[in-house]
């Protein structure tokens, strides 16, 4: 019976060193930032501007498992009227009427699709250099209500009891069914392509 008991824990116990510490960590909102570049192009563009919007309400869940990161997934959700415009330099009006056409349904439509949200599918690692991991993060991000695969690299770093994380990807607003804004017949419009870029910090839930 011992030595029965014994080929049955052997597994187990292998299966669980290999597997490594995991834990749960949660978005910390207040120390993290997320912000869209939008960028302008046409005949006229010198006469437009490009805009920095950042978000305000994010939360999101990163399952970390340390001896393979392979194995770890996370989850990110952002409020669609979270979104501010923030384009320094700009005036009062003018930011506003950015953000109303940002919210309203030619772009963002946020009333019927309030939120944004990246699921992972995969996650693929490089090994840990100058105290920073390199990822390779597959997933699909829901927006407009449409849901792409898409892969964001990112560079993570340890700290006591969390970890931050800084990125960014670029991706086709065409892609999720909304339409590049232009002006004066198209003599000054936004570009299709937007940069997405991130620092987040998480931290464990206790």
């Amino acid at each position: 019976m011992r030595k029965l008991f014994l080929s049955l824990l052997v597994p187990v116990l292998a299966c669980a060193q290999s597997t490594g510490k995991s834990e749960t960590l949660a978005v910390d909102a207040r120390q993290s930032k997320l912000e869209i570049h939008v960028y302008r192009e046409g005949f006229l563009k010198a006469f437009g501007h490009d805009h920095l919007i950042t978000a305000t309400e994010f939360s999101g869940r990163i399952h970390l498992v340390e001896a393979e990161l392979g194995k770890s997934s996370l989850t990110f959700e952002a409020e669609s009227r979270s979104l501010r415009v923030v384009d320094p330099g700009e005036s009062e009006k003018d930011r506003q009427e950015v953000q109303t056409t940002m919210l309203g349904d030619q772009v963002l439509d946020a009333a019927r699709f309030p939120r944004i949200r990246f699921v992972s599918t995969a996650v693929r690692a490089k090994p840990a250099k100058d105290g920073q991991t390199e990822l390779e993060i597959e997933g699909k991000l829901s927006l407009h209500g449409v849901e792409k695969p898409v892969t964001v690299p990112v560079r993570i770093r340890r700290g006591a009891g969390g970890l931050a994380a800084d990125g960014e990807a670029v991706f086709l607003q065409s892609d999720y069914g909304t339409t590049p804004i232009k002006v004066g017949g198209g003599a000054v419009r936004v570009k299709d392509k937007l940069k997405i870029s991130f620092h987040i910090v998480a931290a464990g839930e206790g």
